[in-house]
């Protein structure tokens, strides 16, 4: 079902009303940032529409396109959003933007991990946590999250069954929240933590918390939009769906995204994906 197709090829005009609502499912990790608290007043003016935007893990966005309780995600899990898709929930994945995962943690570094590839530096947080786990910790977010689902994918990676990893001791400690208050509390327990950068670069004035790994092909994050598919849900809000991905994909709002975190945080906190995806 191609539903897009005929869409994007129509240029909608500033002021153009088609009234109703649309209902957003977007990540912690993006909300976050604040960057739709920017994007949702532009889109409403430019379409006439009152968007609803929800916000939580990727898993529980996920679960809320599966219901049909939403008309479009805004996510960041490869893997799940292309078996969403398959499963002919969702119409297309169209990515928007990327950034990296960090792993941070209190400038003293107990476990010394700075610069270690991300694989190697969560064994060595496990190996010293356990054996002090007053001293290394680290917060998971421990929620199905996007980021929680590449911490699992990390540990897999390191030779480790992650369900042995979270039940192995004291030192490790599942948040059970979003991104934003995922950091406060590893903040407050001098802990080790993964974290969109993005996230960390908006939060990072509050917290004593520094990256000590920042490079790793495993720590590419793209976000995507996905719409709902009328097939499985007939009273989606496909058409206004597709309008909101033509909006974010339009070269207007990509120079947005790319722009978006400088004046506040003198860095962007996205690079725009201008639909395809990064390598």
């Amino acid at each position: 079902m191609a539903v897009l197709s005929g869409l994007l090829a129509c240029t909608p005009q500033n002021g153009e009303t088609n009234g109703g609502r649309l209902r957003l499912a977007t990540t912690t990790s993006l909300y976050d940032t604040g960057l739709w608290d920017s994007l949702e007043p532009m889109f409403e003016d430019k379409y006439g529409v009152e968007l609803d935007v929800i916000t939580g893990g990727t898993g529980k966005a996920l679960e809320f396109g599966r219901r049909g309780d939403v008309d479009v995600l805004t996510i960041h899990d490869k893997p799940r959003e292309e078996e969403f898709v398959a499963q002919g929930y969702g119409v297309k994945r169209y990515p928007i933007a990327y950034n990296y995962f960090f792993i941070v943690g209190p400038e003293r570094d107990p476990a010394g991990i700075k610069g270690m590839d991300p694989e190697k530096a969560l064994l060595e947080i496990m190996k010293q946590g356990q054996a002090n786990p007053s001293k290394v910790r680290f917060v998971s977010r421990g929620d199905n999250s996007g980021t929680h689902a590449r911490e699992k994918l990390l540990w897999q990676k390191a030779g480790q069954d992650y369900e042995t990893v979270r039940k192995s001791g004291a030192w490790y400690i599942e948040a059970g929240s979003g991104m934003g208050a995922t950091l406060t509390l590893a903040d407050e327990k001098s802990a080790y933590s993964l974290t969109v950068n993005g996230t960390y670069f908006a939060f990072k004035r509050k917290l004593a918390l520094i990256p000590l790994v920042e490079s790793g092909e495993s720590l590419l994050n793209v976000y995507s939009a996905i719409a709902i598919s009328q097939e499985k849900h007939p009273d989606t809000n496909v058409a206004m769906a597709d309008k909101l991905i033509q909006f974010l994909t339009s070269n207007e709002i990509q120079d947005f995204i790319g722009s978006y975190g400088v004046s506040e945080y003198g860095t962007s906190l996205f690079t725009p994906a201008r639909g395809q995806e990064p390598q």
